[in-house]
């Protein structure tokens, strides 16, 4: 839990860095993309001490992340997304070369495997006093696309183009909103028997241990057995 809680503060210290550099400075207030930084490090439960020595050592020593992103296929024709954020590409190519090499899979070209998913926006709300029907009238003018309810949480999707909206409807509404981010969401799914399945999600485990590595994307069916077998 420890290493897991690490990567993440690591994850979203990135994004604030790279917001402070692009988004226009170190004021929240001032910055949406670094206001979106810092609402997803308090989502990850990521102390304020340590958010503001994030910006602070993003205003001093402003590293120069590069967003670079890997396509290819694991075994059983899984097709997966690597997305990354780095400041030595050489090191990050070779990371993730080696986990494709180590564990039978094939890295692919730039672009070949995109069409295979869609850009999302994917917003988590606390449920609290929310009304749910009300809510969702709400947002439809904002690009609202599907509205889910997953325990405590409402799960709000919009396109790529209508995140900005989305963000900027919530903040008028002054709704808590515990993460929010693009996710690349396939366009379809492969089922795979149990045993096969475990064994593609611990190869993605290996690339997401990669420090430079932010998400993995992959068409995977996840089954409630895969899922229960994973936790035991």
């Amino acid at each position: 839990m420890d290493a897991k809680r690490s990567k993440m503060f690591a994850r979203v210290s990135k994004e604030i860095a790279i917001a402070v550099k692009e988004g226009g400075g170190s004021d929240p207030e001032m910055n949406p993309r670094l206001r979106l930084a810092v609402q997803n490090a308090k989502g990850v439960n990521m102390p304020k001490d340590n958010i503001a020595r994030a910006i602070s050592n993003a205003q001093k020593d402003p590293t120069n992340f590069e967003a670079v992103s890997f396509e290819g296929y694991l075994p059983h024709g899984i097709a997966v997304i690597i997305d990354c954020l780095t400041d030595n590409n050489n090191r990050t190519v070779s990371a993730v070369r080696a986990v494709f090499n180590k564990r039978g899979g094939n890295l692919g070209t730039k672009g070949s495997l995109s069409f295979l998913f869609d850009t999302k926006g994917i917003f988590t709300i606390p449920k609290k006093e929310i009304d749910s029907e009300e809510f969702q009238l709400e947002l439809i003018d904002a690009g609202l696309q599907e509205f889910e309810e997953e325990g405590d949480y409402y799960i709000l999707t919009t396109s790529f183009e209508d995140f900005g909206s989305m963000q900027k409807k919530l903040e008028e509404m002054n709704v808590e909103v515990e993460n929010a981010e693009l996710k690349r969401i396939p366009n379809d799914t492969k089922t795979l028997p149990t045993e096969e399945a475990v064994k593609i999600l611990k190869i993605i485990e290996d690339f997401e241990e990669e420090d430079d590595v932010q998400n993995v994307y992959h068409n995977m069916e996840l089954t409630d057995e895969v899922i229960e077998k994973m936790q035991e």
